[in-house]
């Protein structure tokens, strides 16, 4: 398949309550961590000490896979990125690859369950923890899928904050497609008795994300503009927003029934009703730092103000590093807020937490 192709493979949006739960289905194999941590400086996450995992079963032929929890000190709860794995006679289809230095044991993991070869990888958003094992991948023979927004990060050379892009040519998407509208897939697959579809979202997380959603099982990867450890981050060098996350939050609203199992990237599994408290929780914040912007505070005073006290006790892994983020990103959007720009946004130059 030549680069720069574009699908042109669109079904109407399907409701997941159309279709019901397996029956005993999800399993949470090994739950992510809780606990917030703190990490001595200078530490260097030790890859090889973290073990990839099946930690949930979401139907028969459907895992999703993860790195030990308490290692990682981007993400804590559990090393690197969800990976969703579908499998059988057709062959696997992986929703992201993870950290590069975890590329090789994930392979690994999966060879624990299916000797099925690596045919299909859709890349959910840029950040390395999703797409750092691409090219690992490729080179097993999958191809690579994801929003055309996504494959231009990569190719583009690195700007401010998108030091994460691509080395190995290899693992840039040779297959790609564009957000059109809220919730129509852009590409189905039907594969090992399931009907997945890719659906392009509007800049929420990043610019180039993608949910997928797997009919039969009742499942949507909902990636990581939804998190429930540590505040919300919205890349908005890469052009993700908060009022994007509210917008992906509203349609999410609208694809799952009230039994379908949500995927986020990072955190715990959830359910359709689970979203109503962080959109709320978006929706508050927002306006506070509004109103606070309006009255000519400045960020440190904003900072100061401990605008998520209220929240801070469900918070799961909650830091002060991750609510100053997520302070620091609704503070730049209230107000002369940069357009993005060929799939990044130019952002004022900060120190800041990662992914």
């Amino acid at each position: 398949m030549k680069l720069g192709v574009r699908l042109l493979w669109t079904v109407a949006a399907v409701s997941a309550s159309a279709w019901a739960q397996e029956p005993g289905y999800p399993i949470t194999v090994v739950p992510p961590g809780k606990e917030s941590h703190q990490f001595p400086p200078g530490y260097q996450t030790p890859w090889d000490k973290i073990e990839m995992l099946i930690t949930e079963k979401l139907a028969p032929n459907l895992y999703s896979l993860h790195g030990s929890a308490d290692l990682d000190p981007a993400h804590p709860d559990a090393a690197g990125g969800r990976v969703a794995v579908l499998f059988g006679s057709d062959g696997v289809l992986m929703v992201d690859t993870e950290d590069p230095q975890l590329a090789a044991k994930t392979l690994d993991t999966i060879r624990t369950f299916t000797s099925a070869p690596i045919k299909i990888v859709v890349n959910s958003h840029i950040h390395p923890d999703h797409t750092g094992g691409n090219a690992f991948f490729a080179k097993q023979g999958a191809v690579i899928f994801s929003q055309e927004n996504l494959r231009a990060e990569m190719l583009s050379p690195p700007g401010q904050d998108n030091t994460d892009r691509a080395r190995d040519s290899a693992g840039v998407p040779t297959a790609t497609y564009r957000y059109g509208s809220p919730g129509v897939p852009a590409v189905t697959i039907q594969m090992n008795g399931e009907t997945v579809d890719f659906i392009p979202m509007m800049p929420s997380h990043t610019a180039g994300d993608t949910i997928v959603r797997f009919n039969r099982a009742n499942v949507i990867y909902i990636e990581d503009f939804y998190r429930n450890f540590g505040y919300p981050f919205a890349d908005q060098a890469n052009g993700g927003s908060i009022k994007g996350m509210i917008e992906a939050v509203d349609l999410i609203e609208k694809l799952a029934g009230p039994d379908t199992t949500l995927v986020p990237g990072h955190g715990t599994l959830v359910r359709r009703k689970d979203l109503l408290g962080y959109r709320a929780m978006l929706v508050d914040i927002l306006g506070k730092v509004q109103k606070l912007r309006d009255e000519g505070k400045s960020l440190d005073e904003v900072l100061a103000a401990n605008l998520t006290a209220p929240y801070d006790a469900t918070t799961l892994g909650d830091t002060k590093q991750s609510k100053d983020r997520f302070i620091t990103e609704v503070y730049d959007e209230v107000k002369d807020f940069p357009p993005v720009v060929n799939g990044e946004r130019k952002m004022p130059r900060r120190a800041g937490p990662g992914r």
